[in-house]
């Protein structure tokens, strides 16, 4: 494989790998609970603020981590128990008001920061010789980080207890609540995880995009997309919906411009919605 080849297939590689990360909550919270959070990408914007915040505040980088995950997790308790629980079942009362959480966050972080663009410093910016190419030292760890994250995940799904009782809880919730699994409690920890992840996935890209109040909505697209056509609740559809979207979009992008790219992810959107609405691998 020459030089260029192996560039541009590191280059589809990674845009794979952002697009798993910036979805992986998502897919929690909608694939298991059924819930479309439409602040999801307004969680994805506070992990990378947090970089912001503690580069401003002369703190180490890796702190950025801590504190999104403590934001993230404290606004998902506070968000599950107190807006999200009464609505349960009612899909469009979930959607309108996770639709107006994201635009409060997003005028709470303009009340802070401002409407402008926002940068964070990157200490990895080298690059690493690889197979007669050089690539981005920090884009190398965001694929492995991905790629170690989902790996870790699937495998707490499919192998632990607490997994276990998730599948039980998203297969037949009145069956396992009659078994003794305290489904609420494990639905606000599935939501929990989802928006920490979320955050998490904010704080690896920070250093790699612009930030501002109004990225959210791209990503929470991205996401909807991927799982409009992966299906929802299973490894399988998620990774099918990454790598046909990701890789779709990635592909256009670089012959016809981003554009295009978008034109297709919608129409691939629309087509899965008419001809396949359960995805490609959808929950049975």
């Amino acid at each position: 494989m020459d030089g260029g080849t192996l560039l541009h297939a590191l280059n589809l590689v990674y845009e794979l790998a952002t697009l798993a990360l910036t979805t992986l909550g998502l897919a929690v919270v909608f694939g298991l609970l059924g819930v479309l959070n439409m602040a999801h990408g307004e969680f994805v914007m506070v992990g990378a603020d947090s970089v912001v915040a503690v580069q401003q505040w002369g703190l180490p980088t890796p702190l950025a981590f801590v504190l999104a995950a403590a934001v993230c997790a404290a606004l998902g308790w506070v968000v599950e128990r107190w807006l999200i629980r009464p609505l349960y079942g009612r899909p469009f009362d979930t959607l309108l008001a996770t639709w107006a959480l994201a635009m409060l966050m997003r005028k709470l972080v303009e009340a802070i920061w401002g409407k402008g663009f926002r940068h964070v410093e990157n200490t990895l910016t080298a690059a690493v010789p690889l197979l007669g190419t050089s690539y981005p030292a920090y884009r190398l760890g965001l694929i492995a980080l991905a790629a170690a994250l989902l790996t870790g995940l699937f495998l707490w799904y499919r192998r632990s207890s607490a997994g276990l009782r998730v599948r039980a809880m998203t297969g037949n919730p009145m069956l396992a609540q009659a078994l003794g699994i305290d489904t609420q409690r494990l639905a606000s920890q599935a939501f929990v995880i989802g928006v920490v992840l979320a955050g998490a996935s904010g704080v690896m890209l920070a250093p790699l995009i612009r930030i501002e109040p109004g990225i959210g909505v791209d990503y929470l697209l991205d996401a909807f997309f991927v799982l409009v056509v992966g299906g929802l609740g299973t490894f399988g559809g998620f990774a099918g919906g990454v790598g046909l979207i990701g890789g779709s979009q990635a592909v256009v992008s670089s012959i016809a411009g981003q554009t295009s790219g978008y034109a297709v992810v919608l129409i691939l959107s629309i087509l899965f919605l008419w001809l396949k609405p359960d995805g490609l691998f959808a929950r049975r």
